[in-house]
């Protein structure tokens, strides 16, 4: 008997493995889905790319090719020469210090830089999460009473310097810092009030947040300018600067406590029953449980919030504070300089990029752990 048998089965080729793209492909896949999926698309990429080439070169010509760095009197009388043709950053190297610091005395002006310094070094060790622990607010504490001697004076040696003389960088980070530092707090309390089961808490925290977000930040230093002196005892003068810096407090409680009241909308209602269930008080149940899922929910409109506030301290202008963009337009009056505004608002400017390109950077940072 035959017996017929299969033919042996040819093996199969491995599948090779598909070579991952290179960059360059990659960047050309981007480039034909994005901007070259279409000859309109197409047409409209190649004269937006032409005009912001054209812009480029003519910035690059006017603020390095032709501009005029050093600060002689040729170099001035040059300056005025190319007028419209290159920019005089002389005028930088010549009104940084009051740019900077205003008013404050020029001999002492280190204390100043000293304090902007600390304000920096305080803000980068805030945002390592390895700082995270109680002595970080002994930290801050000491930190804010060294500012404190160092700019106002009196002790150690030091000449005292009134508030009416401070101005520059130190004044919007002041404001910013302590407007910050004391309005989250506000308004985690006030969102918390929004939401109890209390209504005349209740009734108090809606009133305060709609009064208060109501107004322009404009009409709240005018207040605190102008109306609160009225209402304190006789001999009794606050400082100008102090004012505003309440105004500014109540101001980012009122939004930062809408803010909050989202994130807390967000945490599903069984956290706060596993909470009470566990038999945690109503203080540690939002303290260790609540408070920090909403605020996780909440990190880009809190960022934002920040970075506008941290901008609107130059509306201080407004009652004849000298923050940094007040002191950047009273150092253009000179007659000799007034003509080279745009080369110190682009200073200054770079100034406010560089503080909120930094909180932006850091809300990504936050973002990216907690999708991890």
């Amino acid at each position: 008997m035959a017996f017929v048998t299969d033919a042996p089965e040819t093996p199969l080729p491995l599948a090779r493995s598909r070579p991952r793209a290179a960059g360059g492909g990659r960047a050309l896949r981007w480039l034909r889905a994005n901007l070259f999926s279409s000859i309109p698309s197409s047409i409209i990429s190649l004269l937006l790319i032409a005009l912001l080439a054209k812009a480029c070169v003519s910035f690059v010509q006017w603020a390095f090719v032709n501009a005029i760095w050093l600060v002689t009197d040729s170099q001035t009388a040059a300056c005025r020469a190319i007028r419209g043709l290159g920019a005089c950053w002389a005028v930088i190297p010549e009104k940084y210090r009051f740019i900077l610091f205003g008013t404050y005395p020029f001999d002492q002006q280190w204390r100043p830089a000293l304090a902007t310094l600390i304000f920096i070094a305080l803000f980068f060790v805030s945002s390592r999460r390895s700082f995270w622990r109680k002595e970080l607010m002994l930290v801050w504490a000491a930190a804010l009473v060294l500012i404190g001697v160092l700019m106002w004076g009196g002790i150690f040696g030091l000449s005292y310097v009134s508030q009416d003389r401070w101005g520059g960088l130190p004044v919007t980070l002041i404001l910013a810092t302590f407007g910050l530092a004391f309005g989250f707090p506000l308004g985690i309390l006030v969102a918390l009030g929004r939401r109890s089961k209390l209504p005349a808490i209740r009734s108090l925290c809606v009133l305060y947040i709609e009064l208060i977000r109501g107004v322009p930040l404009i009409s709240l230093l005018f207040m605190a300018s102008v109306m609160f002196p009225l209402f304190m005892p006789d001999g009794v003068n606050i400082d100008k600067l102090l004012r505003a810096q309440i105004a500014f407090v109540l101001f980012a409680g009122a939004y930062l406590a809408e803010v909050v009241r989202g994130g807390l909308q967000a945490v599903p209602r069984g956290q706060h029953e596993a909470a009470e269930a566990l038999g945690l008080s109503y203080w540690k149940k939002n303290g260790l449980i609540i408070l920090p899922q909403a605020i996780r929910h909440v990190i880009p409109p809190l960022v934002n919030t920040f970075i506008a506030f941290f901008k609107d301290t130059s509306l201080v202008l407004i009652i004849g504070i000298f923050d940094l963009l007040t002191t950047a337009k009273t150092a253009i009056i000179d007659p000799a300089w007034q003509s080279f505004s745009v080369e110190v608002y682009l200073f200054v400017g770079l100034i406010y990029f560089a503080f909120c390109f930094a909180m932006s950077r850091y809300s990504r940072g936050l973002e990216a752990a907690r999708s991890r």
